[in-house]
């Protein structure tokens, strides 16, 4: 019988357990096709947000998951209603993918939009405390628990083209962690996003790797160029 995700507010432990495991696969994709990835980085001249978006696809497409007939919305690259199987349980899985390109001096953030996360985003920003709700349910149709992981491109630009560094892979929790993560505007995963509410813009947030980190060091994984070896990090 499948788990009923809604049950999963009361148990923590299984829903981080849920997240560790998709953030396995992800990770392991994006490892098994890095070598691809580096190669196409530097020769491609499409913007790097588009190639990341389709290096990311093309992975997890390679790997291959499970699939359900039941059609998905929001602004991620990839997304795939799916059963997870776990030798305790089994359950519907919204899964979430979304990619990331920057420049290696900005390695230690993701930039986000509240259409991408379930979290609430609670922090000081311009001396003011703010709470901004996101916009993606923790469950979805009343049957799929939401899974959001990023995968952020690191890269520098060289004579001949754009060298991918290294990757980053990391899951965000869902909002049924909201009082682990992100309890409080003082102890918060974010940092002020790229937006200038002065023009009008919509509300970003960055999440910050570090603090993500400092919290569960499993959600955050680099995934470093052959002939290096991916190492899980727990």
């Amino acid at each position: 019988m499948l788990l009923n995700p809604h049950t999963l507010e009361g148990n923590l432990d299984r829903l981080e357990a849920i997240e560790k495991a998709s953030l396995r696969l992800v990770a392991q994709a994006i490892c098994d096709f890095r070598e691809t990835a580096a190669a196409i980085f530097k020769v491609e001249s499409d913007l790097v947000a588009d190639i990341g978006e389709d290096l990311t696809r093309e992975a997890l497409d390679r790997l291959g998951v499970s699939k359900i007939d039941q059609r998905l919305f929001g602004k991620i690259d990839y997304k795939r209603a799916r059963y997870l199987f776990h030798p305790d349980f089994a359950i519907k899985q919204a899964l979430f993918v979304d990619s990331k390109a920057e420049k290696v001096g900005g390695h230690g953030t993701a930039t986000l939009q509240t259409s991408q996360l379930s979290l609430m985003v609670k922090q000081i920003r311009s001396n003011e405390v703010i709470a901004v709700q996101g916009k993606l349910p923790c469950v979805i149709e009343d049957s799929y628990i939401t899974t959001t992981i990023f995968v952020k491109y690191n890269y520098a630009e060289g004579q001949n083209g754009n060298e991918l560094k290294d990757i980053t892979v990391a899951a965000l929790p869902n909002g049924f962690l909201q009082n682990i993560y992100n309890p409080t505007e003082h102890d918060t995963i974010f940092v002020a996003g790229r937006n200038a509410p002065t023009r009008g813009e919509e509300f970003r947030v960055r999440l910050s790797f570090g603090r993500l980190k400092d919290k569960a060091k499993w959600r955050v994984q680099t995934v470093e160029l052959s002939p290096e070896p991916f190492e899980w990090d727990e």
